[in-house]
């Protein structure tokens, strides 16, 4: 097994993929002090004030000299990152296409042409006021039914939100519960209201767009006797309508993948980012679609991203999209590079160029199509960037609110969570997914030892097909499921 990699042959740095000593030769030099799994040491002087490089992009700034083989991290190295900037259009024509593998997956085909990964039944409520009511509802249903024989369960996703809201958060929560109730892996929904909230449910039945009358039904709870029984009339209605749904074969081109990482350490840029990057390129290859987010873990990296804009007005998007992010963080007088966190420098990533440079490798080397903000949803095939935050449960319900059926989501450190979409969790090392076989679903450790991307695109590719064709997520075996809706103003 290798101990240690040098990223690209300009780096001043490298990464130990197991924990070194102080005295052992590593890539060229002495190391003067034992070294982290996923950390950096020096494989030159580099002197304070120099630039340190890893990715062949620069991650900060010496804020001490540094002899070769000393450890590089906190201590003697910052972010050289400040403010918004002026960004120019450079760019850099697509790879070459490549040849790809063709794949089948079996999918529900729903009215509007759109196609979903699962047949579920899905109790949406407009306010936090009614989450008890939703569960009660969801409970006695399947108390009732057993197995649910036909459709892939029945679940509410709770939220504390729909009132004492206004301006861009009211609409916000409205939009994305609106996504929720259209999105192709509910075979059948209930929209379950108080009565009383800001968002009411006139309003968001008028507003919601086309959607499929003989799955959708609502509930005001203030309006009925008693809103769980009448709740699991309307499920028993929906469930009529969604137990024959059969699965039909579709081209792999039909899915919409999210790309997401949470708790990286100084593995993730070396092997389960890139890895998810090359499949996110392969996707793109056979006409389908991933979506990159988490907008502050691009900031470092994001000129990497501009340089690949499909033309100038999407350049453009990518501009408004990280200043944006930018200029939210200084509205509220908060420092633009409060990044990474403690889990993520326990890790070795020292700065957020670090963790940046490391997070986009998730993009692969594709064109970036589109860009989407708050309420878009997918309409372009191939890598899209979608504006967010990077916490993991806001990013994931953007992700399948935009239309993805299933996110990728890396980590080092491991998380239980889940989204209202299958989430893949694919582990950095493989001491993670030995430890916690119930949280990953998937080992890229297997890279630091010697393992090829390509054999480890192809497993992954393969588990993509079976979760797709309705094979369970560790995170819908153990039930995490969870949304968090993105909240930027006031509650009254």
């Amino acid at each position: 097994m290798k101990k240690t990699i040098v990223i690209s042959p300009s780096d001043s740095v490298g990464v130990a993929l197991t924990a070194l000593k102080k005295g052992e030769s590593a890539e060229g030099v002495t190391l003067a002090e034992d070294i982290v799994k996923g950390h950096k040491f020096a494989l030159r002087p580099i002197k304070k004030g120099e630039r340190v490089i890893k990715y062949g992009e620069v991650i900060g700034q010496a804020t001490a000299d540094i002899a070769p083989g000393e450890h590089i991290h906190s201590h003697n190295m910052a972010t050289c990152l400040d403010g918004t900037l002026e960004y120019t259009y450079n760019r850099k024509g697509p790879a070459p296409a490549k040849e790809v593998k063709p794949r089948t997956v079996s999918v529900y085909e729903r009215k509007n042409g759109e196609v979903g990964i699962r047949n579920e039944l899905w109790v949406i409520p407009t306010v936090g006021c009614v989450n008890a009511q939703a569960r009660a509802i969801v409970a006695a249903f399947t108390k009732k039914h057993g197995d649910l024989p036909g459709i892939d369960g029945c679940y509410t996703f709770t939220h504390p939100y729909g009132c004492s809201q206004i301006g861009e958060d009211h609409e916000r929560t409205k939009l994305l519960l609106q996504r929720m109730v259209k999105h192709p892996n509910c075979g059948g929904v209930l929209v379950l209201g108080l009565g009383c909230e800001n968002n009411r449910m006139d309003v968001f039945r008028e507003t919601l767009g086309n959607y499929d009358t003989d799955r959708t039904e609502f509930l005001v709870a203030q309006e009925v006797q008693d809103e769980i029984a009448e709740g699991v009339k309307l499920l028993e209605k929906l469930y009529e309508r969604a137990k024959d749904d059969k699965r039909v074969p579709k081209d792999i081109s039909c899915l919409k993948v999210g790309l997401k990482c949470g708790g990286s350490d100084g593995l993730s840029g070396i092997t389960a980012n890139p890895l998810v990057g090359r499949f996110s390129d392969y996707i793109a290859a056979a006409g389908g679609t991933t979506v990159l987010t988490e907008v502050p873990e691009m900031f470092g990296a994001e000129q990497l991203l501009m340089d690949r804009a499909k033309d100038e007005a999407t350049f453009g998007k990518i501009v408004k999209l990280v200043n944006g992010f930018k200029e939210y963080y200084q509205k509220h007088d908060q420092p633009v590079y409060e990044n990474p966190s403690p889990g993520n420098k326990a890790g070795g990533i020292t700065t957020l160029e670090d963790k940046s440079l490391g997070c986009t490798q998730k993009s692969g080397s594709g064109e970036v199509c589109d860009v989407l903000f708050d309420g878009d949803t997918l309409t372009s095939h191939g890598l899209n960037l979608l504006n967010g935050p990077g916490n993991d449960m806001v990013a994931v319900t953007n992700l399948g609110c935009a239309g993805c059926h299933l996110v990728l989501f890396t980590t080092g450190r491991g998380t239980p969570f889940g989204g209202f979409v299958p989430t893949v969790k694919i582990s950095t090392n493989s001491d993670l997914a030995g430890r916690k076989p119930n949280w990953i679903d998937f080992d890229a450790g297997g890279i630091a030892a010697g393992a090829s991307f390509e054999s480890k695109l192809e497993e992954l590719t393969d588990l993509v097909v079976s979760v797709a064709n309705g094979q369970q997520t560790v995170n819908e075996r153990y039930n995490s499921r969870d949304i968090a809706l993105f909240k930027t103003g006031v509650t009254l």
